[in-house]
């Protein structure tokens, strides 16, 4: 776990990167006044940048509670530094809002969203509340905000009807992934569920995503001999191989506490595009916590790992239009 007083806190942080025969590594050199100095540069500079994971345990059905916890946050990771800052899945509302949501969901230009997103103009921010379209639809929505103004919007497209899971029953679903510029370079946002769909992060990497932000509402299930969730291994074993195979960025952030019964495990990361963990946040506890992430790592994972480059595009438009041609005709016959 990468703590407040894990990262000095510098406006200049250079490191040098060197790679050979796949591997890693880095020289430097602490000048004892939080500056990280190269000694020697061999192969790419790094682009570091801190990133606080706003573990929170929402009020259900509570906006403004939950609203003004946010702003505390916020307020905290500028303190430190941050760059970027994320919140979970519906953290703004609670998870199983259900019946509650007509109370609780918000227009983009309500004040308490406004208010959220003015908060922006000194640190990045990724927030989740239940969206009302101007048609009155609702939606299980992700912004990214910056400088005061929203930059990205994703609404949940895939909505969990097995288990503890009754999603479609009070939001409609999104309908597209799209990424967005920001500071860090090409964006992309998937909200929980989304993320446990094949097509969902290539179609965001396809579309130039080098960071994929992630946040959830996910329930702690079993107990496995890491010492993690069940649920918590498979989003970090996920998570690793999306990196590794897209070579992107990924911040997961996940929520904590009990609503009906269900607990949610917390266990927030940041993994780079090498599949390696950057940051953890502890199961179970709320608080903001820290870690870098390497703007640079995608560059350095595609020249190694080209994957992105050797993919057919035509190839899989030309399949999925048989597929999906052949199964218009097998529910029609």
């Amino acid at each position: 776990m990468l703590g407040s007083d894990s990262i000095p806190r510098s406006s200049t942080v250079v490191r040098a990167c060197f790679d050979f025969k796949g591997l890693h590594g880095i020289l430097n050199n602490d000048m004892g006044d939080g500056r990280i100095v190269a000694v020697r540069s061999v192969g790419s500079l790094t682009h570091l940048i801190r990133v606080a994971m706003g573990q929170l345990r929402p009020v259900l059905g509570d906006v403004q509670a939950n609203a003004a916890r946010h702003l505390d946050f916020i307020a905290q990771a500028k303190e430190q530094g941050s760059d970027l800052i994320v919140f979970p899945e519906l953290g703004l509302t609670g998870y199983q809002i259900q019946d509650l949501t007509l109370e609780v969901a918000r227009n983009i230009r309500h004040p308490e969203i406004e208010k959220i997103v003015s908060a922006s103009r000194d640190i990045d921010v990724v927030f989740s509340f239940a969206e009302e379209s101007d048609e009155h639809l609702f939606y299980t929505t992700a912004i990214y905000a910056a400088k005061g103004e929203i930059r990205g919007l994703h609404r949940k497209v895939y909505l969990p009807t097995y288990g503890m899971f009754d999603e479609s029953r009070y939001f409609a679903s999104g309908r597209q992934f799209k990424t967005f510029a920001s500071q860090f370079g090409q964006t992309g946002m998937l909200i929980c569920e989304d993320a446990w769909h094949l097509s969902s992060p290539y179609l965001l990497a396809a579309g130039g995503a080098k960071l994929l932000i992630l946040p959830a509402s996910s329930p702690a299930r079993s107990v496995t001999d890491g010492n993690y969730f069940g649920s918590q291994s498979f989003w970090r074993e996920l998570a690793s191989v999306y990196s590794r195979l897209l070579g992107v960025n990924i911040v997961f952030v996940n929520r904590v506490g009990f609503e009906d019964g269900v607990s949610f495990f917390g266990g927030s990361f940041a993994v780079g595009a090498d599949g390696e963990f950057t940051a953890e946040a502890p199961k179970l506890e709320e608080g903001v916590f820290y870690g870098e992430l390497d703007l640079g790592a995608p560059r350095r994972a595609r020249y190694v790992t080209p994957i992105l480059r050797d993919e057919k595009w035509d190839v899989v438009e030309r399949q999925l239009g048989r597929i999906i041609d052949e199964k218009e005709e097998w529910n029609g016959a």
